[in-house]
Order: structure tokens, then sequence, then C-alpha cells
């Protein structure tokens, strides 16, 4: 499962303590880092590791572990030159995935241009949203419609390939209902349940979220 993952957050702004927060409350690991000492000092009653650090620096990076970190979100869109170049260092030191933060699209060319492997807006992509996404491996895409109730983006597993809805019964073996299925662009709602699910098509379902643990 995907909490076995380590994670590292760099700026703890109100998006960066957002997603650090989500992650620790779900059991994660996470390295939560920031410049400011006194934004530090704030954070560290709820994120057990939390250091005062220059993340623009490849020895502190190397101090910190970075290398054997598995996901690192760079949420310093105040500052380009800081992210563009923490996401280089990160890249360099062979971490495998790394999310960063933009202030606009031009921002989002640049930073994608530079090696972030995802590129969010903070007014489109909450930090809670995020790292839910992070914990929930083998979705696309998680959306919580109330605090039990979520809606998931998934793919279709490589089992399920050329079976159909009524086949698989996913209602009764996973608990969940499927409302749509995703094919490129084209979302399709009124879902025929004797056609053949292909490997390029995703599943969108909704299901209590204490059942999804069932799917990954």
């Amino acid at each position: 499962m995907s909490m076995h993952k380590t994670y590292a957050v760099f700026g703890l702004g109100r998006y960066g303590v957002a997603v650090a927060r989500e992650l620790v409350s779900s059991g994660a690991e996470v390295i939560a880092v920031d410049a400011d000492e006194a934004i530090v000092n704030a954070a560290a009653d709820e994120l057990p590791i939390c250091k005062c650090a220059d993340v623009t620096d490849p020895d502190v990076l190397r101090q910190l572990g970075i290398s054997d970190v598995d996901v690192v979100i760079v949420a310093m869109a105040s500052n380009l030159e800081s992210s563009v170049l923490t996401i280089t260092l990160c890249k360099d030191l062979g971490v495998k995935t790394v999310i960063a933060k933009c202030a606009n699209e031009m921002h989002r060319r640049i930073l994608a241009r530079v090696g972030a492997d995802q590129v969010v807006f903070p007014e489109n992509e909450s930090g809670i949203r995020l790292a839910k996404n992070l914990l929930s491996s083998g979705f696309v895409d998680m959306v919580s419609l109330a605090k039990n109730v979520s809606v998931v983006e998934m793919s279709v597993k490589p089992e399920w390939t050329g079976k159909n809805l009524i086949e698989l019964n996913l209602r009764k073996k996973y608990s969940v209902n499927v409302v749509a299925i995703r094919s490129g662009d084209m979302v399709t709602v009124d879902i025929d349940p004797h056609e053949p699910l292909g490997s390029n098509h995703k599943l969108i379902v909704i299901a209590n979220t204490d059942k999804l643990a069932k799917l990954r």
C-alpha cells in the first residue's frame, strides 16, 4: 500500500502544511522542510519530522536522505528559481516522483520542462486532495463527496480486460458502483454492462471510502 512510501514536502505554507498533515495523519512517513525557522517551529507540533533547511543546496538534500524518498512535493510556488533548482537537484539525486506547486501557466510549463512529474495549481488542487491521491495507490484520481464517500477514477486492472461489468460484478465483490467509463477524453455515463472493458478504459466509481482498499 502507498502508505509504505516515504514523502518529503518542501515549503510549509498553507498548501505544503495541508499536504504534509494529511499524509502524516494517514500514517505515512513525511520529511517536512522550510527555510524559515519560525514556520518550522509553528509546524513542528503537527509534523514529527520537521526541519529548517535550504533545499536548494545539494549537500543539504543528501543529508536529508532525499535519494531514498519516493515522492517529493515542492510547494514553493512564490519562488520560481528555488523551485526549478530544487526539482533539478531532486531528479539528479534519483527521486522517482517530484510534484511541484506553480503560480501560473508559464511557471507550470517551466517546472514541467525541468523535470517535475506533476505540476499543480493550488486553486485547482487542494493540498488535502493531493495527499489523498498520493495515498490512493492504483487510482488515477480521488474526490471526497463526504467524510465517508468518495468518487474514484481508476484504470482497468489487467485481469478485468476483455470482461464486462456483469461478469466482473464489482458491486458484490468490491462494494463499489461504476457510474461512468472514460475512454480518452470521452466519458460515458449510459453504460452498456455487456460491453467488454479495454485496457485503455478508466472506471469512475463511487463507494464508501473504507471499502476502497479492496480495489488497490
